[in-house]
């Protein structure tokens, strides 16, 4: 599904492929740079993030912004950041694998458009998908893995860190392996 990304942008804003289309106020399609090294993938948008029409724009968003600016990233200088579907499910549930399903192409076209070297999984439901069906966020949490010749790593969603904050260490832990392989790996990020 290699296209135009505005193009892509406005085949997923008209969407209907699924129930999730009824409910919600705004698309959710992504925010950063198109030509970002680094991939930022949540499972999908809450309350805040569908109103506004922005990925990680609530609390959960405000922590991401933080634990990102620790390592020197910024979605409006150096990453991308998206969801696994692009519509708010009802009352904030896991996305269903047949709706993970309608968007999963949407998905592949934006990866297939940024083109990213690292991408990293924020959370069980897209590590899950794009990962390994059985990923475990506590136990497999900060480690890499290769497909496609893209570097993955799965670790905590922030809202998930909002509700045990006794995992912002392993968290940031993760973030500075992050960081420790954008400076080893990629060419324009820092």
């Amino acid at each position: 599904m290699e296209m135009n990304f505005e193009a892509l942008k406005s085949q997923v804003t008209a969407c209907t492929a699924c129930e999730l289309c009824k409910t919600r106020h705004n698309v959710v399609f992504g925010d950063g740079v198109p030509n970002a090294e680094v991939m930022f993938i949540g499972e999908g948008p809450g309350e805040q993030e569908d109103l506004q029409g922005r990925p990680f724009v609530g609390r959960a968003g405000q922590l991401l912004d933080k634990m990102l600016a620790v390592i020197d990233l910024d979605r409006s200088k150096n990453i991308y950041i998206t969801n696994m579907v692009k519509c708010r499910p009802p009352q904030n549930r896991d996305p269903l694998p047949a709706e993970q399903e309608q968007c999963i192409a949407y998905l592949r076209g934006q990866v297939a458009a940024i083109r990213p070297k690292i991408i990293v999984c924020l959370g069980r439901i897209a590590a899950c998908r794009l990962i390994s069906k059985d990923f475990k966020v506590t136990k497999q949490h900060g480690m890499w893995f290769e497909k496609n010749g893209v570097l993955m790593m799965g670790t905590f969603h922030p809202a998930a860190l909002l509700r045990y904050p006794a995992q912002k260490p392993a968290a940031f832990e993760d973030f500075t392996a992050l960081r420790d392989k954008i400076q080893e790996i990629c060419d324009h990020t820092y």
